[in-house]
Order: structure tokens, then sequence, then C-alpha cells
């Protein structure tokens, strides 16, 4: 086994997929309340908020969407459900809750189908 005496992975940056990036960039803002943006145009876009940097590629076929998730850990999960709720993105089965695993969260579904798991250290 290697030695772990360093950190070498630092953060993720989830790769989510669209039909129409730029109709998902313009979701992100409206919805999710998105507003940093680096690379955007037709195949692949950078976008952000906060701390966290969403990757946004192109595909043709909506299963990749529909079946594609990733997990962001948030602050206050209470005020970002509110928020999300009513913006009408929270997955009609994925109200907030407190799980058995030692997490307080939610899930939400972007405008192609991606689904974001959001939650909180109990």
């Amino acid at each position: 086994m290697k030695n772990r005496a360093m950190n070498h992975l630092q953060r993720a940056v989830p790769v989510l997929f669209a039909l129409d990036v730029r109709k998902s960039v313009a979701f992100y803002n409206e919805k999710f309340g998105f507003d940093k943006q680096g690379r955007v145009d037709d195949h692949y876009a950078v976008i952000g908020r906060d701390l966290i940097e969403l990757h946004i590629a192109n595909c043709n076929d909506k299963t990749f969407p529909e079946n594609t998730s990733c997990y962001i850990h948030v602050e206050d999960v209470d005020g970002l459900y509110a928020e999300l709720k009513a913006a009408g993105v929270v997955h009609p089965n994925g109200p907030i809750g407190d799980k058995p695993w030692g997490l307080r969260e939610f899930s939400a579904l972007d405008g192609e189908g991606n689904l974001l798991r959001f939650g909180q250290k109990l």
C-alpha cells in the first residue's frame, strides 16, 4: 500500500449530462441559483455556486442524464431545502430527512433529469 502521508485527492467536480447544454445552464441559473460561469458553449459548460463547481456535458441520449447523479455536502441544508422547494426542483421522492448514515439530506432534479443529492452531517 502507498504511503498516505500526502493528501493527493483534493476535490471532485461532478460532470452531468444534458441534451441542450445552454438550456441546462439557464435552468441552473434560474432554479438552483448558480451564478458563476466559466466556459459555456453547445458542447460543454462550467458553472458554479458558492464553493461548488459543476460541469455539464452534451449528450444525445436522454438515458444518460436520467441515470446520472451527484452528492453535494452543504451547510444549512434546511435553508437550501426551503430555497429549492420554492423553486420546484425537489424530487417528489426526495424530501428532507435524517438518514441512518449520519446525514440530513434531500434530493432534487435538474431540467434534464440529473439527480442532485444535498446533505449535511448530523
